[in-house]
């Protein structure tokens, strides 16, 4: 019995990850209809539905929900056991998907990554590149990238980058009609380009701290974007003022395409950390992006 409902399980995993007979079937290389038969097995010895079917979807049911949740992490420790076999092999291999903020992924990720891949052929890298803070285990990413401060205590956190700061720019274009903000507060007064964040369930509020004093500051403007290069694209077109990564705005700076405002009410805050979870055993692949990626400087 119990060898019948392991078989069974993992089916129904595959089914409810992938919501679809047809791709979990090919995915686990078995027919369609023995991977549909094994499931109405399944909920017969257990007695409940776990799964909503139609002609073109397949949906779960809050029985099947509840068991998705307690199987998923726990196949998860299974395949990493397995994974973590390649200890045994000459080269490391492996896939290990990240997720990233976008700035984090073309200024820390890729440039790292870039040249590790290059060295291991037997290594697959996956970047997902999201704005959201996402939930790891839940969505099965081996590791995320954030700045320090946005990291889980109970995650394992390896710094891959310096200090961060943040700027408020806008081009010479745009202030030869307003006169430069001296404070937050000041900017109700000005035209700002909003970046959408899911996580946060809206606009970002731009965050400023001087003298131990913090200010959230809910700006207002004709432009938002979830894309940072876009803000940088449209402040330097004089369309607002942006709230960006100092270092992506170093050379417009230096060329005088951009001005910067408010540099004393934003101090810099720990860069970008990689993190997973703490119970996670690393393979060797995994070992290797995250020595590729940790930093090493002051």
């Amino acid at each position: 019995m119990f060898r019948q409902n392991a078989h069974d399980l993992f089916g129904f995993v595959a089914v409810a990850s992938e919501r679809s007979f047809t791709k979990a079937a090919a995915k686990l290389g078995v027919s369609q209809s023995a991977l549909s038969h094994g499931v109405r097995g399944l909920e017969e010895r257990l007695g409940v539905r776990l799964l909503a079917r139609t002609t073109r979807s397949v949906a779960l049911t809050a029985a099947g929900e509840r068991l998705l949740d307690a199987l998923g992490p726990r196949f998860d420790e299974i395949n990493l056991e397995l994974a973590g076999l390649s200890d045994l092999r000459d080269k490391p291999a492996g896939a290990i998907r990240i997720t990233a903020s976008e700035h984090a992924a073309e200024t820390i990720l890729w440039p790292a990554l870039a040249k590790l891949v290059a060295g291991y052929p037997d290594i697959k890298i996956e970047i997902a590149v999201e704005q959201a803070l996402t939930d790891i285990v839940a969505e099965r990413f081996d590791a995320g990238v954030r700045f320090g401060e946005q990291v889980a205590k109970d995650m394992i956190a390896v710094r891959i980058g310096p200090d961060a700061r943040m700027a408020v720019v806008g081009a010479p274009s745009y202030f030869a009609r307003r006169k430069r903000p001296k404070s937050p507060q000041e900017l109700t007064e000005h035209i700002c380009i909003n970046l959408r964040l899911p996580t946060y369930g809206g606009f970002y509020a731009w965050e400023f701290e001087k003298g131990g004093r913090e200010v959230k500051a809910r700006v207002d403007g004709q432009l938002a974007f979830n894309s940072l290069r876009l803000i940088l694209d449209a402040a330097r077109a004089g369309y607002g003022l942006g709230y960006l990564p100092e270092d992506m705005v170093e050379a417009p700076l230096a060329r005088g395409e951009l001005i910067r405002v408010l540099a004393d009410w934003l101090p810099p805050f720990p860069g970008y950390h990689l993190y997973y979870p703490s119970r996670r055993q690393p393979t060797p692949a995994f070992a290797l992006v995250v020595e590729a990626l940790r930093y090493h400087g002051g």
